[in-house]
């Protein structure tokens, strides 16, 4: 049992140090998109698509947020398509996600 649980917590830091790697990497091309204007549709939903891997994780849920505020200007129906498919994969279904913190 207790290797059990050694295994569980040895995923649970494998996790959080690809998160934290994710976070790096995807700060700069999401402000890079925001702060740039960026108008092309597969950039932006290309990194839409990556960040969803990650949204498990507050700090990309917070980039995921903000990319999606923005394309929602420039195309509001991807962009409720990309909502939807966050709820899908990352919500639960009464009501709180993860962190226990009511869906927005």
């Amino acid at each position: 049992m207790k290797d059990t649980f050694q295994a569980i917590r040895d995923l649970a830091a494998t996790r959080d140090r690809l998160a934290r790697k994710a976070e790096q990497q995807y700060t700069d091309e999401v402000n890079a998109v925001v702060e740039g204007l960026c108008l092309e549709d597969e950039r932006i939903e290309h990194l839409l698509d990556g960040l969803l891997d990650f949204c498990f994780d507050p700090a990309i849920l917070s980039l995921y947020k903000k990319v999606c505020r923005y394309y929602f200007q420039i195309n509001p129906e991807a962009t409720v398509g990309y909502v939807n498919t966050y709820r899908e994969i990352w919500d639960s279904e009464d009501g709180v996600n993860e962190e226990g913190k009511e869906h927005e």
